[in-house]
């Protein structure tokens, strides 16, 4: 699709005047017109940049600005515009301009439409590096943390070309992007975890937001955005060159590989640059290119780089300084100071993301089944006296190893009432945790596998699609409105997030059958909505259930209880039972949309009864034990590669596997650096990111 863009753009630009009365009066009409378009952008920006400087917490308007800017106001008016909302209003307009150049230059070099700062993990990798900084207890002045930030930021979009390649297709890099951004933002909230003090706010800081103590952050981090824009600029002339093939960039003279290398670093420099002044302001990059694309199709000066990146910055600059302006209308001057500008931003791109992924030109249908394989029954039933022996293992281990070690005898003493005050309350609370792992990792696990059987697609998961997402905000809203919430209040929460996110997922991408890239995408789409959400509700709320919703969120089982795991062992046990009794429906609908037809059976309300019951499973998991990524996906791939694709011995397979995933992160979470601990879904975040970036390896063409 992007190629297919790149190049049509490139003969509008190069020859859409084929007749002789097409020439010089064409030609001057489209110049006016694209220099009109730019006019209209540029007062835009202006008056965003005048309205924006007129909002704040003290009542300072319009001629309050003037007199200030002439030098003719009261004192302590003048301080306000000059120290805070000019730095701001100048700080809006740097960093949407490098990230919306940043973002269209990224995406004329890989050919692809979805490429920004964002979705190539630039901002989570400078996030990364910038947290482990601040844990090391290192105190780095702006131009160093810039060189720190550009460090991660550029590693990151390193891996994230080398795993996806570039202009080979749309999905694959918003895949890489997205599994890595996961990967690295759980490394980063665990050091926030476990550095509290060395890290003080840094995941305020990571939703971006342009307010300024000062016009020194925007002076130091200018030269430096300048010398990326002109780096840009000068290079803008190969990048239109790319956009023709890398066969015939070579025919011209073109470096393809040098040219690529530059580009992708100075788009990195200014992520760096923006990410250090203003943390990272999600989306801008993604959204200002695909404003400024539809008028490179009407004006023809538009589809070069050298006038399609000055229109991008421009872009940028108005969607940051227009979320700040939307921000403090309708949160008001005093909340919008604690809301990150970021959020907004997130927001917007994350509809611009699900936007675009339902108009892709989808070629990719489901996925094919894997390789028929049939194991023997012995395979199997070894297969599974192993994995219930290591979970057995898993059990006991944790259940006897903690912040205080007890033997096997508390335990036996335990269970019949005889145990003393100390072990007693030690098992009353580590019990639970143990049971909400185990139930937590087989839903989560179980969820996964109705869900790549039914659309057929093996990189579909509940956290991926946006379905653990919808549950986690759901919960959320209840954590932080409602802190004394039961656990069937904070599940019935879950199971409404999650319920109105599938619909909505499942919803845009059933146009055509499910295809794998729109699925995913919308997916990816609406995870990232509902991540600015919680975001938003976690920077508003009271720090103290601000601090229990991070912890819940990190997918810890702190603090559980036994009626806290009654609804995921309730919705397990319907599931299994479920899934048991229609495994022949389950491999039919595997296997593509026809055979199910010949055989009679009625797709979509045996599709839609399966997704249902994906939902509820993993609304409950993530009641019972917050945000678990990557089980959805690990477990079921790991069970088809050891007994086959029968769902008859996938299930239990699976359902094993899960289980003992997120009991050993759980083990491993609250033991290996005891007395601190780590959520599970940190812990399976570090096994599931690999596991999906060597699936998108594997399925590489």
């Amino acid at each position: 699709m992007a190629v297919t863009a790149s190049a049509s753009e490139t003969a509008a630009t190069t020859g859409a005047a084929t007749g002789p009365a097409a020439g010089p009066k064409a030609a001057l009409a489209t110049r006016s017109g694209a220099a009109a378009v730019t006019a209209g952008i540029v007062l835009l920006v202006a008056v965003l940049a005048v309205v924006d400087l007129t909002q704040g917490t003290a009542a300072v308007g319009p001629s309050e600005v003037f007199r200030a800017l002439t030098g003719r106001t009261d004192p302590d008016d003048a301080s306000v515009i000059v120290a805070s909302r000019l730095p701001r209003t100048a700080a809006g307009l740097l960093v949407g301009a490098v990230l919306g150049t940043a973002g269209a230059v990224l995406q004329a070099v890989s050919r692809n439409v979805l490429a920004s700062p964002d979705t190539l993990a630039v901002n989570a990798g400078a996030y990364l590096a910038l947290g482990v900084a601040g844990a090391t207890g290192a105190s780095l002045p702006m131009l160093a943390s810039s060189g720190v930030a550009f460090a991660g930021g550029l590693a990151a979009a390193a891996v994230v070309l080398g795993l996806s390649g570039l202009g080979t297709g749309t999905v694959r890099l918003v895949l890489a992007g997205t599994a890595l951004t996961l990967g690295l933002h759980s490394m980063t909230q665990a050091l926030i975890l476990l550095f509290p003090e060395q890290t003080e706010g840094l995941y305020q800081w990571n939703q971006g937001s342009i307010s300024q103590n000062g016009f020194d952050g925007v002076l130091q981090m200018l030269p430096i955005a300048a010398a990326g824009l002109a780096g840009l600029l000068l290079t803008a002339r190969r990048v239109d060159a790319l956009a023709l093939g890398d066969d015939a960039a070579r025919g011209l003279g073109v470096p393809v590989r040098a040219t690529r290398v530059t580009v992708v670093v100075l788009a990195a420099l200014l992520s760096a640059a923006a990410v250090t002044l203003a943390g990272p302001v999600g989306f801008v990059g993604l959204c200002a290119p695909a404003l400024v694309r539809p008028l490179a199709r009407r004006f023809r000066g538009f589809a070069r780089s050298r006038t399609a990146m000055p229109a991008a910055a421009l872009t940028g600059a108005a969607l940051v300084l227009g979320s700040d302006v939307l921000l403090r209308a309708l949160v008001g001057g005093d909340r919008a100071v604690a809301v990150p500008t970021g959020v907004v931003t997130s927001l917007v791109g994350a509809v611009f993301l699900v936007v675009m992924a339902v108009r892709l030109r989808d070629t990719a249908g489901a996925g094919a089944p894997d390789r028929l394989r049939v194991p023997s029954r012995a395979v199997f039933l070894a297969t599974v006296a192993v994995l219930v022996a290591v979970l057995a293992g898993l059990v006991i281990a944790a259940v006897l190893v903690g912040d205080s070690r007890l033997l096997l005898g508390d335990v036996v003493n335990w269970a019949g009432g005889r145990a003393g005050r100390t072990v007693s309350f030690v098992l009353d609370t580590r019990v639970p945790r143990v049971l909400a792992a185990l139930g937590a990792g087989a839903a989560l696990a179980l969820a996964g596998t109705l869900v790549q059987a039914v659309t057929r697609n093996p990189l579909a998961e509940p956290n991926v699609l946006g379905v653990t997402g919808g549950g986690a905000l759901g919960a959320v809203i209840l954590v932080t409105t409602v802190p004394a919430a039961g656990t069937w209040g904070v599940a019935g929460a879950a199971f409404a997030g999650s319920a109105v996110t599938a619909v909505l997922v499942f919803g845009l991408a059933a146009r055509g059958g499910f295809r794998q890239n729109r699925l995913v995408l919308v997916g990816i789409g609406v995870a990232s909505g509902t991540a600015a959400l919680i975001s938003l509700l976690i920077v508003l709320t009271d720090p103290f259930n601000a601090n229990k919703a991070l912890t819940w969120l990190s997918g810890s089982t702190y603090g559980r209880t036994m009626p806290d795991v009654l609804p995921v062992a309730l919705a397990l046990l319907a599931g299994l039972g479920v899934a048991v009794a229609r495994r022949t429906e389950l491999d039919l609908l595997s296997l593509d949309e026809d055979t199910p037809r010949l055989l009679g059976l009625r797709l979509a309300p045996g599709r839609l009864g399966f997704l249902v019951l994906s939902v509820v499973l993993s609304s409950t998991a993530v009641a019972c034990a917050g945000t678990v990524g990557f089980v959805g996906l690990v477990a079921p791939h790991a069970a088809r590669a050891l007994v086959g694709r029968r769902h008859v011995r996938v299930v239990p397979v699976a359902v094993l596997l899960g289980a003992a995933l997120v009991c050993a992160a759980d083990l491993l979470g609250r033991t290996v650096i005891a007395p601190a601990q780590l959520g599970a879904g940190l812990m399976t975040a570090v096994v599931g990111t690999p596991y999906f970036l060597y699936l998108l390896v594997r399925s590489r063409r």
